[in-house]
C-alpha cells in the first residue's frame, strides 16, 4: 500500500479513461466554469471523488490524472471570477503551515533523487495538493459554503455506503468497470474489505469516519436533518465494512471528540492528564510508549504490528531521514516500505521540516477552532457546536493519520475540513446559522452575503 504520488519512473503507464468519466469530466468541467457560485462546490467535490484516481491520459510519460483536469478547470475558475479578497479571512497561519509542508517536501524530493522524474514527480505533487487546497480556500467562505460542502459529504457518503454494502454480497467492486481501482475486492481473514471508488479500504473507511461529526452538525443545525441522518448511517457502513482497524480507530475518536463536549471548558486539564500519563508510561514500561500501537487491533488480520515497528524504525532512523527524506527505508525492516502512517510518510518524503510544518498546520488549526470558540462562549451555542464538531472531525484525522497517509481522493476531504476551519474562524461572523428561506440581502462589498436572523 505505498502512496501512489511517490512512486516515478519505471515501468509503462497507460491510459486509462473511461467513457462514462470522460462526459462526468465534461460536465464537471462546464459546471466549474459557469458564473453561477452554487455549482462550484458540488461539481468539484462529486467529480473528484466519483471518478477513480487512477482515470488517467498519460502523454509522453507524463500522467493526467482526472483530478489534474478537474483541478485545472477549478483554477480556470478563480482565474476567471476573482474575488476580494481572494480568501476567506485572508492567507493565515494554516495556509502558511500546509503551503510550507509542501514546498520543503518537494524540495526535499527533488534534491534526494536528482533526476528530472522527481522534479515532474513533484511537480503534479505541488498541482495536487495546493491548487487543490486553494481552490477549497477559495470556494469555501462561510456558513452557508460549509453547509453546502457538508450535505455533499452526505451525498456522497450514501452512494459509496450502497456500493460498498453491493461489495459484500458480490465481492466485485462496482467503480472496477470504470478502471483504476480493482474488480475484485480484497479478502483477508475471510472478510470482504470494500473499497468502492478508493485506492484502498482503509482509505474508504477512514472517509467515512473523519467526516462523521459534521453529519451530526447538519441534525443540530435543522439545515438537513434526513440527510444527516442518512450521512451517519452510510458513515458506519463505510467503516464496518472495510473490516479495517484504522477507520474503526478515527470512528471512535470522532465519537469520543463529541461526547467531550459537556466538559469543553475543561479540556486544557484533559490535554495535559493525556501529556502526563505518556510520560508514566514511558518512565514504567519496558516498551516504548509508542508500542501501544502493537497491542491495540480491532480487526483480526491488523497490521498492527507493522504500524509500531513503522514508528519504532522512524525514530531509530532519524538521522537517515531528517534533512532531505530517505529512499532507503525499506532496508529498515520487514514491508518497511510501506508507509502507512501520514507523520512517517511525511518525514520520509520530505524530512524533519515537511514533518514539522504539517503537525503546525494541524495544531494552529486547533488553535483557531479554541480562540474562535472561546471568543463567544456563552453567547452563541449553535456556533460554538459548529466549532466543537469542526475539531470533532479534526481530531478523528490525527488517528487515522497512524494508520494511513492519504493517497487518494481522500487528501480532498482533508483540504475541505482546513478550508472549513479557516473559513469559520476569521474572526467575525460571515453568514448567520440560523436563516429563513431565501431571505437574502444584497452582497457586501467582499462578495459574502448577510441572511436575516430566523
Amino acid at each position: 500500500m505505498e502512496p501512489k504520488h511517490y512512486q516515478f519512473g519505471g515501468g509503462e503507464a497507460e491510459t486509462v479513461l473511461h467513457p462514462i468519466v470522460v462526459v462526468i469530466l465534461l460536465i464537471v468541467i462546464i459546471l466549474l466554469l459557469l458564473r453561477s457560485r452554487r455549482y462550484s462546490i458540488p461539481a468539484f467535490l462529486f467529480g473528484t471523488f466519483l471518478i477513480p484516481a487512477g482515470q488517467q491520459i498519460v502523454l509522453a510519460g507524463v500522467h493526467v490524472f482526472a483530478y489534474r483536469i478537474i483541478l485545472l478547470a477549478a483554477l480556470l475558475r478563480m482565474i476567471r471570477f476573482r474575488r476580494s479578497p481572494p480568501l476567506a479571512g485572508k492567507w493565515n497561519f494554516i495556509d502558511t503551515a500546509f503551503s510550507l509542508s509542501v514546498m520543503f517536501h518537494v524540495v526535499a524530493f527533488a534534491l534526494l533523487y536528482l533526476e528530472m522524474a522527481a522534479v515532474i514527480n513533484q511537480a503534479g505533487f505541488v498541482c495536487d495538493y495546493i491548487g487543490g487546497y486553494l481552490f477549497l480556500r477559495y470556494a469555501i467562505r462561510d456558513n452557508e459554503d460549509i453547509v453546502e460542502v457538508i450535505k455533499c459529504f452526505a451525498v456522497l457518503t450514501v452512494i459509496f455506503a450502497v456500493c460498498m454494502l453491493r461489495e459484500q454480497f458480490t465481492g466485485e467492486n462496482i467503480f472496477g468497470h470504470l478502471g483504476g481501482v480493482e474488480l475484485l475486492s480484497e479478502v483477508r481473514e475471510g472478510h470482504i474489505r470494500s473499497q468502492a471508488v478508493f485506492q484502498h479500504a482503509i482509505l474508504a473507511g477512514t472517509f467515512g469516519a473523519i467526516l462523521m461529526p459534521l453529519f451530526v452538525w447538519l441534525w443540530k443545525s435543522g439545515k438537513a436533518r434526513i440527510l444527516s441522518v442518512a450521512g451517519v448511517v452510510a458513515s458506519v457502513a463505510m467503516v464496518v465494512t472495510t473490516a479495517c482497524s484504522t477507520p474503526l480507530f478515527a470512528y471512535g475518536a470522532a465519537i469520543v471528540g463529541i461526547c467531550f463536549w459537556p466538559v469543553r471548558k475543561h479540556m486544557r486539564l484533559f490535554r495535559w492528564g493525556f501529556v502526563i500519563a505518556l510520560v508514566v508510561l514511558q518512565l514504567v514500561m519496558k516498551a516504548p510508549v509508542w508500542a501501544l500501537i502493537e497491542r491495540v487491533h480491532l480487526v483480526a488480520g491488523s497490521s498492527n504490528y507493522h504500524r509500531f515497528q513503522l514508528v519504532d524504525q522512524f525514530i531509530r532512523h532519524m538521522g537517515d531521514w531528517w534533512l532531505l527524506g530517505t529512499s532507503s527505508n525499506a532496508s529498515w525492516g520487514y514491508q518497511m516500505f510501506d508507509t502507512s502512517n501520514e507523520y512517517v510518510a511525511q518525514g520520509v518524503t520530505g524530512g524533519l521540516f515537511s514533518l514539522v510544518f504539517f503537525v503546525l498546520t494541524i495544531s494552529s488549526s486547533f488553535g483557531r477552532i479554541g480562540r474562535a470558540k472561546r471568543s463567544i462562549e456563552g453567547r452563541d451555542p449553535q456556533f460554538e457546536w459548529l466549532l466543537w464538531l469542526l475539531g470533532s472531525a479534526l481530531f478523528a484525522n490525527v488517528v487515522a493519520f497512524f494508520g494511513i497517509s492519504y493517497f487518494d481522493q481522500t487528501r480532498v476531504a482533508w483540504f475541505a475540513l482546513l478550508a472549513m476551519i479557516s473559513a469559520a474562524t476569521t474572526g467575525r461572523r460571515p453568514i448567520a446559522l440560523y436563516v429563513t428561506k431565501k431571505q437574502l440581502v444584497p452582497q457586501l462589498s467582499n462578495g459574502d452575503m448577510l441572511v436575516s436572523a430566523k
